[in-house]
């Protein structure tokens, strides 16, 4: 008896805390929507369904502001009637605003009293809350003013740090990607209405060459999510980050240049070989491409086994790289060595790995050969070398990191090549891996899938499932 009714009370106690949720899920909340700091105006925004009384009673007014009209308006504090600010409030009435319920913004100085005063005034109306992390976002999306990948692409449009990570949160908040995916899901839903029709009524209903309409859209579809999928994962290297890799010989200024790239010292630069050791990680904007540098420890035979580990994550982080910068010296080379050069080029770019390692090497990474210490040697040595890498296909720059010569040729081929490697204009991207499906072979496997009445419905839904 006393377990029935402690088991009773749980469950009251449990459904009294999910209404007490729902109801401040479904409640007026307020937030500081400018940042924080002291500034000349912050904007403090208040959503849900008592947001007209909270106006009402801060501008001490029956009559609300003209929807969407900026209004000149005395704040004060309810409960003293004190003056706290005098600034700009805009109304938009459910469900025309960006949560789809009543919403107002108080435009006021940005000064920490008076944001303090107007959270404390706001916080004093009966019924509205502080507002979680995410809470108007999360409301816009439940009202259906925001598909999930347009809140994703919100999410990343304030958090974008380059011009490329700011176009494409732009595009997916403009809601792209939905578009492509509500576009495949309208057409294999049709497909599965048709071939159902095909099922449940008889021939002389249906037209002909239905199911062959049917095979060609799957057919199309599955080529479009195909070349979709296959996209280098563009879109989430330019969200977290082009990873770029710096690495040749030691003491070739593989230090130098990552400090010349971040215009600060992030890597110690000495004469003694074998100073950098781990692999030292900056992010640095290129032509407002991401990109993610590594200083990695100098390729040579060792026996020390710290700077063994060293060359060894050298090696595997060459392994997974999206683009290496292979930094030689040029002053270790003449006219008479240079079979040397290009042997130890090829050496470093076709066995970065060691044999004992199980790191598979993409041999589709591209690279630039970087000749650094062109000051040391004289103009004719350095194009003749350029030259013998260029007539082997290798794309070559020469530079000096004492001088600062050819820095910004490099710093432009870079920003060029970013471009060509990952543009995003003509087609939305997937940009996190979440979005992938596990299965993909749902549809590779239906180009070779004959469509008819007894198992093409299965093959739609299964590609319309991973698709959606």
């Amino acid at each position: 008896m006393l377990t029935a009714i402690h088991g009773w009370k749980v469950k009251q106690w449990v459904r009294f805390c999910s209404n007490q949720v729902q109801d401040l899920l479904r409640s007026t909340v307020f937030a500081v929507s400018s940042g924080h700091g002291v500034s000349g105006v912050s904007v403090i925004r208040v959503t849900g369904p008592k947001t007209s009384q909270a106006v009402k009673l801060m501008t001490k007014t029956n009559n609300l502001p003209k929807p969407r009209y900026a209004s000149l308006k005395k704040i004060y504090q309810p409960s003293t009637g004190d003056l706290v600010d005098k600034g700009l409030i805009l109304w938009f009435p459910a469900p025309n605003s960006f949560t789809g319920e009543d919403l107002a913004e108080f435009h006021v100085h940005g000064g920490s009293a008076v944001i303090e005063g107007i959270l404390t005034s706001l916080q004093e109306v009966d019924g509205l809350y502080p507002a979680m992390a995410g809470d108007f976002t999360r409301r816009a999306f439940e009202n259906g003013k925001l598909d999930l990948t347009e809140v994703e692409g919100l999410g990343d449009l304030i958090h974008a740090q380059t011009e490329a990570q700011r176009k494409q949160a732009i595009r997916q908040m403009d809601g792209h990607l939905s578009q492509l995916y509500k576009k495949w899901s309208k057409s294999l839903l049709k497909c599965v209405a048709d071939i159902e029709a095909t099922i449940d009524f008889s021939e002389d209903i249906i037209e002909d060459g239905i199911l062959e309409n049917v095979q060609d859209t799957v057919t199309q579809i599955a080529k479009e999510v195909r070349s979709h999928l296959e996209d280098r994962r563009k879109g989430e290297k330019l969200r977290s980050g082009v990873n770029v890799v710096i690495a040749g010989p030691p003491n070739v200024g593989k230090s130098s240049l990552l400090n010349l790239f971040c215009q600060r010292p992030a890597a110690i630069v000495s004469p003694v070989e074998g100073t950098t050791r781990d692999v030292v990680e900056t992010a640095v904007n290129i032509g407002g491409y991401p990109v993610l540098f590594s200083d990695t420890a100098g390729i040579r035979p060792s026996m020390d086994p710290v700077e063994k580990e060293g060359i060894k994550r050298a090696k595997s982080r060459m392994s997974t790289a999206d683009f290496i910068l292979l930094v030689l010296d040029l002053s270790k080379y003449d006219v008479s060595n240079m079979a040397s050069l290009l042997e130890s080029t090829l050496k470093i770019l076709s066995k970065h790995k060691d044999d004992n390692m199980d790191i598979h090497h993409d041999e589709n990474i591209d690279y630039l050969i970087v000749l650094n210490k062109v000051d040391l040697v004289s103009n004719e040595v350095a194009l003749r070398m350029k030259e013998t890498l260029t007539n082997k296909g290798m794309d070559t720059c020469i530079i000096s990191c004492e001088t600062g010569d050819g820095i910004e040729n490099l710093t432009k081929f870079l920003s060029e090549k970013m471009k060509d490697m990952y543009d995003t204009e003509m087609f939305p991207l997937i940009y996190k891996s979440m979005w992938r499906p596990g299965d993909r072979e749902s549809f590779y496997n239906t180009d070779s899938t004959s469509i008819s009445s007894d198992g093409s419905i299965e093959v739609i839904r299964i590609v319309h499932k991973n698709g959606r």
